[in-house]
């Protein structure tokens, strides 16, 4: 390796310089030495090139150059490779409006998707291959109205508010809607997906909501439609007005010119309202989804009906069971107490006919004592007494005492034995407080 001597001169100060009048020198400069220099890193493989293929540097860097564009041209090309319609590159540079920026920059596959490198990158490549000056080099026109095209759609895409003018207009980035067969054919989800995605840009809520498939459930449907019949649209289209003209003079015509792009504007928004809601309602049309939801809506309306009539004719069975029961019940209550009572009629004319047939064997037995009179034929006054003293015992005796009297009185013949069991039955009376002590006299 050789080295390289490079002469390097102080520089000379400036005339007037502010040091000159106060400057005053404390030392003295060294003297100069000599040095090797060698170029290391990018330096050093640089001056190897060079040295390998005896170039200079100014051709080195050429050739260098070149390289670099050829990189940069094979790096874009998997990314950035689009066919050049020749019509386009004929284009007039002042009819930029009614060109296709993206098609222009060669990536109208991305649209509105394409990010800011991507049209970096774009528009480094176009330039590369349609800058005038390498037109030139190679031999060809100078011809630079598609340069200024390419320059005019890199200004319109790289700037925000411009670029969104473009895509508001851009009928090259929509979906048209399929076909009512088309729709019918197993494609309905694929085919009226892609319209609403494209139109989805349009949103200013982000995200818009997905069309789903046959498998989305009926609150993901109605939120789909709901937000599409609420659409909340960005969509201007001031990219499409009359140039407003700059003759400060000319007033009148500037503010007529405003006021058509105005109304222009809002024309064209009303009918792309329209145009939009009658998307949604031919994709709802033939949304399948939708007559499902309706027929398990119906069948549920029919289900509960069904149950409701059904309950009603459960409730109203037991109704008339239960009143059945109750009448049932009611009729063998008034059975069972009409047999009691005919039951406890029959007792008591029982009782009333065994008291009457007791009061005559007491009556008798009566008698049979010889009217509780010892000797002889009772008198009349006797009979009368003991008549009446009996009654009177019957009288506060009830049935159950009256029938045990008889019971003791049966198979009694003697008048001694008859007259004692009264005095005994007067006794018990006047013990219980029934009979006054010698109340009966013909017992005394």
């Amino acid at each position: 390796m050789t080295s390289v001597q490079i002469n390097l001169p102080l520089p000379v100060l400036p005339q007037g310089w502010a040091g000159e009048k106060d400057f005053k020198s404390v030392g003295q400069l060294s003297q100069a030495n000599d040095r090797n220099i060698e170029p290391v890193g990018p330096h050093f493989l640089a001056h190897a090139r060079r040295k390998r293929h005896k170039r200079t540097f100014s051709e080195d860097d050429r050739i260098q150059a070149q390289a670099n564009v050829k990189k940069v041209e094979d790096d874009d090309a998997g990314e950035i490779s689009e066919p050049e319609d020749p019509l386009m590159l004929q284009r007039e540079a002042k009819d930029w409006k009614g060109q296709d920026h993206y098609a222009v920059l060669g990536i109208s596959r991305y649209r509105w998707k394409a990010t800011e490198d991507q049209i970096k990158r774009a528009h480094r490549k176009k330039v590369l291959k349609h800058h005038p000056d390498k037109k030139a080099a190679a031999g060809g026109t100078e011809d630079d109205q598609f340069f200024k095209c390419i320059q005019k759609a890199t200004e319109v895409l790289s700037d925000p508010v411009k670029r969104r003018q473009f895509d508001s207009v851009d009928e090259a980035a929509d979906v048209e809607p399929p076909s009512k067969k088309e729709a019918q054919k197993g494609n309905f989800y694929k085919l009226w997906g892609k319209v609403f995605e494209a139109e989805g840009r349009f949103s200013k809520k982000q995200p818009v909501p997905k069309l789903g498939n046959e498998k989305s459930s009926k609150p993901e449907v109605e939120n789909f439609y709901n937000f599409w019949y609420d659409f909340d649209s960005w969509r201007t289209f001031e990219y499409l007005d009359e140039d407003v003209p700059d003759d400060n003079e000319n007033r009148d015509q500037k503010r007529h010119v405003e006021r058509k792009n105005q109304n222009a504007r809002r024309k064209k928004k009303t009918e792309d309202t329209a145009r939009l809601r009658k998307l949604v309602d031919d994709c709802l049309g033939t949304d399948e989804r939708i007559k499902l939801f309706r027929q398990q809506e119906h069948a549920q309306k029919n289900k509960r009906r069904f149950e409701k009539e059904a309950e009603q004719k459960r409730l109203a069975e037991e109704a008339t069971k239960a009143k059945e029961e109750q009448a049932k019940l009611t009729a063998e209550k008034e059975a069972a107490e009409k047999a009691e009572k005919a039951e406890g009629k029959k007792a008591k004319e029982a009782a009333k006919n065994a008291a009457k047939k007791n009061k005559r064997v007491v009556r008798a037995a009566v008698k049979e004592a010889n009217y509780f009179h010892s000797g002889g034929d009772a008198p009349a006054a006797q009979i009368d007494s003991a008549l009446n003293d009996v009654d009177l015992i019957i009288t506060k005796i009830d049935n159950e005492e009256l029938a045990a009297l008889t019971s003791k009185l049966n198979g009694k013949k003697g008048a001694g034995d008859i007259t004692a069991i009264f005095k005994d039955e007067a006794k018990r009376l006047v013990g219980a407080g029934k009979l006054k002590e010698g109340e009966t006299k013909s017992l005394a």
